[in-house]
């Protein structure tokens, strides 16, 4: 598929760039892109919530009523789930919730979610962006010449920008990215995603077509 390249200015440069079928055009894959969405949400969880179990109460294991008389089953220990300060039944404890994903079905859902962008005219292709100084209302108004501003952005570098990064860093939903840190979650969580002319060559290198 062909895409027109935009300056900073959002008017059109002249030139066109081929996007690859391979890679922005292919019938996407939605349980591919579940799957690596939720891995990529798993990897991030911390898995420390912990609740004490009975075992590990502070309380006395001493019997609180006595063996007869009380007019029903003697009551057990403080540490007991059923009173008030005692343990948790089944409460949650330290895990890893991290899985194994296989590459090939990684790989196929960043094309399935590049494919959905672009099937929905959600991706721009920019010749350059460069800022002497790191300055943000230069970077609003190139959101605004894209008329992309108020939109959950995504810009992909082919390398790491530190000017164009703290020009993004106080503009909310927006984000600013190399293709080596392309991931599923972040294309599908974006509305606009902005690819540097010189982004795509690697972005077809990285997918191997």
């Amino acid at each position: 598929m062909e895409v027109s390249v935009l300056n900073m200015s959002g008017k059109e440069t002249g030139k066109k760039v081929v996007l690859n079928d391979a890679i922005f055009a292919i019938t996407p894959n939605e349980h591919a892109v579940y799957l690596d969405v939720k891995q990529f949400m798993a990897n991030k969880r911390q898995g420390t919530a912990k609740a004490k179990q009975r075992s590990e109460n502070a309380h006395s294991t001493r019997k609180l009523g006595r063996q007869k008389g009380g007019g029903g089953a003697r009551p057990g220990d403080a540490k007991s789930p059923v009173r008030v300060g005692g343990g948790t039944i089944f409460g949650p404890v330290p895990r890893d919730y991290s899985f194994k994903l296989n590459k090939k079905v990684k790989l196929l859902a960043r094309k399935s979610a590049f494919s959905i962008k672009a099937s929905n005219n959600q991706i721009l292709v920019l010749d350059a962006i460069h800022f002497d100084v790191p300055k943000t209302k230069e970077m609003v108004a190139v959101l605004k010449n894209l008329k992309i501003d108020g939109k959950k952005v995504l810009f992909v570098l082919p390398q790491n920008d530190t000017n164009v990064l703290k020009s993004a860093n106080n503009i909310q939903r927006t984000n600013v990215i190399t293709v080596s840190e392309l991931n599923t979650y972040t294309i599908m969580n974006s509305n606009a995603i902005v690819l540097l002319e010189e982004a795509v060559a690697p972005i077809e290198q990285l997918f191997k077509v």
